[in-house]
């Protein structure tokens, strides 16, 4: 498979995960808002909403341009390395974690934009764990596979695309 059809598929699966993480916000808002929470699982799981004007945690209250400014960079960093992937099935997994935070910081950026807040709703009770959503799990599972795929997959040579610079006629790593 091309490059280019690689760029296109990750593109595509994107949009996709970004439309499924609007749904369900819209969903969200339209079932969830104004109303007393939906117990899944009593104890443990329920459907919460919740406008978070920060990030995660609810830390940065209100910064709508800080959130643009880093989301932007975010999102030109990914796409530059994730251009720099070598077409193939080996990188395959290192695209997965490109598509999910993509989709993750578009969907999240979407509300900002559009509310000034975001559109929180799953609630794990039994941990008390903050109220997040469907990008939030996107960015959580690509980290965590980011994380997975650096300590324990890919070699030192592997990711030898990923340099910048030249130096001495070999690459000099980030």
């Amino acid at each position: 498979m091309t490059k280019q059809r690689e760029n296109l598929i990750g593109i595509l699966a994107a949009a996709l995960l970004i439309g499924l993480d609007q749904w369900t916000k819209y969903l969200a808002v339209l079932h969830l808002k104004g109303q007393s929470p939906i117990v899944l699982w009593d104890g443990v799981f329920e459907l919460h909403y919740l406008e978070n004007r920060g990030a995660a945690f609810g830390i940065l209250q209100g910064q709508k341009g800080i959130f643009l400014i880093c989301t932007a960079a975010i999102l030109v960093l990914i796409a530059y390395f994730y251009n720099r992937l070598p077409a193939g099935r080996r990188f395959f997994l290192m695209r997965l974690v490109g598509v999910l935070l993509t989709a993750g910081a578009i969907g999240n950026l979407i509300d900002r934009m559009r509310y000034s807040y975001v559109v929180d709703f799953l609630y794990f009770k039994l941990i008390d764990f903050p109220v997040f959503n469907v990008a939030d799990c996107y960015v959580t599972v690509g980290a965590v596979l980011l994380a997975v795929l650096v300590l324990f997959v890919y070699k030192e040579d592997d990711l030898s695309f990923l340099s910048l610079r030249k130096k001495n006629g070999r690459s000099q790593e980030l």
